[in-house]
């Protein structure tokens, strides 16, 4: 007999609708939106089910807020439930920053739009010190996984190692840190992880059988990699039959497939990777307009990992030989799918072995090497933005002291008063927009 959620698939639809235009604040705020609306209010899910499914989705490269969405919509309503669920959480933030790529392309130089962004990327560099002062004082436990991330923070600032080099390099170090000092190399997926409360009876509880889709088979695994190698690699052959296999649009597709997998610690772990491929390697960005995205990418709803819609809709725009508008669109869409198409085959084909052993996952050491490298690649990404903003690099006259003023005031409502990202931003883009015209 057909499984049949006790939840009207209907109803989840809209749920997942209303996430993806509300979901600000990044992938923790976001998911803490969702534990608010799935585990406390409608009580859809228990919190120790939510829980498991974000260890599981913690461990994977990935946005994590974007895999526990296409997590849960898979365990309420099958494969169907999780590919809306992920393409609704997804979809407004791409609409929307599409939007606002094209306002940045035809009137970025106006003097208001040029006033905001001044505004906005102050809040950027501050956004991105906190996320690393936040990562690191989770991670950095210990003089080994501070070591780690100091080697990180040189290879990518004074040696160009490319990012996947030094995840690798981080995995290793882990693997051999995990014989010489366990005890160094051992850290939870997250802290919550056994830290549940009791919100009442649940729809999906914690002793509810997993229903019959969960339920792991080998063939299943196989056939849905499969079928997502397979859709992915007929999305990028029809690219390359149209537009050629060395066409800017068709690299870009191989870029962030790429990148997708090597996004462990979520979209600021990946942003230096993008920055070091979209700006220094391939120079479909400068490195100002890459600021700009980011600025752009923190003002929409759903995961900050969009910002890749902006690379591709910028590469788009500047590449193409007629109607730009068109080839824009299409670079954000192809930067969108090929970076969100891996993390939903890791979820529809690695749930149900996760939700059928329901064993409390743990960071293995790894990962824990990983997450510490991770934080001293955030720090080379922030102390690249500033240098940009700043000019520190040129002479002290040329300095841009507002925008170092900007950024200090918002480190400081970010990090001693816990301002909330978007009135943050939104207050920086008015200092923006007055400084601006002052000068």
């Amino acid at each position: 007999m057909p499984y049949q959620s006790p939840i009207p698939f209907s109803l989840a639809i809209r749920f997942w609708l209303k996430l993806g235009l509300v979901s600000f604040g990044g992938p923790a705020g976001q998911i803490a939106i969702m534990h608010a609306e799935l585990v406390e209010r409608r009580r859809w899910i228990s919190e120790a089910r939510f829980l498991h499914a974000l260890n599981y989705c913690m461990v994977l490269p990935g946005p994590e807020a974007t895999q526990l969405a296409i997590y849960i919509g898979w365990l309420m309503h099958r494969r169907i439930g999780g590919i809306i669920a992920g393409i609704l959480f997804i979809l407004p933030s791409l609409l929307v920053l599409i939007a606002l790529s094209w306002v940045y392309m035809v009137f970025g130089n106006a003097p208001l739009v040029a006033g905001i962004l001044y505004g906005i990327k102050p809040a950027v560099v501050a956004i991105v010190i906190a996320a690393a002062s936040r990562i690191g004082a989770r991670t950095l436990k210990n003089p080994s996984l501070l070591a780690i991330a100091i080697a990180a923070y040189a290879a990518i600032t004074y040696v160009s190692i490319p990012f996947p080099a030094i995840i690798a390099t981080a995995a290793l170090l882990g693997t051999l840190g995990s014989y010489w000092l366990p005890e160094h190399f051992v850290s939870s997926v997250t802290n919550t992880a056994g830290a549940t409360h009791d919100y009442g009876p649940a729809v999906i509880g914690d002793d509810t059988p997993s229903p019959s889709h969960a339920r792991f088979s080998l063939s299943k695994l196989i056939a849905i990699i499969v079928s997502g190698l397979l859709l992915g690699l007929a999305a990028w052959f029809a690219i390359a039959a149209v537009l050629g296999s060395t066409s800017p649009l068709a690299q870009m597709a191989i870029f962030f497939s790429k990148a997708a997998l090597v996004t462990f610690g979520g979209a600021y772990a990946v942003l230096p990777y993008v920055v070091q491929g979209a700006v220094d390697q391939t120079h479909w960005l400068q490195a100002a307009q890459m600021m700009d995205g980011l600025a752009l990418g923190e003002t929409t709803p759903g995961p900050l990992i969009m910002v890749v819609a902006f690379v591709g809709f910028v590469e788009g725009w500047q590449t193409a030989v007629s109607m730009p508008i068109v080839t824009a669109i299409a670079g954000a869409c192809i930067a969108s799918f090929f970076t969100f198409l891996p993390s939903f085959i890791f979820v529809l084909a690695g749930a149900p072995l996760i939700e059928s052993t329901r064993n409390n996952l743990r960071l293995t050491a790894p990962l824990t090497a990983i997450s510490a490298a991770v934080v001293g690649v955030i720090v080379s990404l922030a102390i690249f933005f500033a240098n940009n903003l700043f000019h520190l690099t040129s002479s002290p006259a040329l300095w841009d002291f507002g925008a170092m003023i900007i950024t200090i005031v918002a480190m400081i409502a970010l990090m001693r008063f816990g301002v909330d990202t978007i009135r943050l931003i939104f207050a920086c883009a008015i200092a923006g927009i007055m400084v601006s015209f002052i000068h």
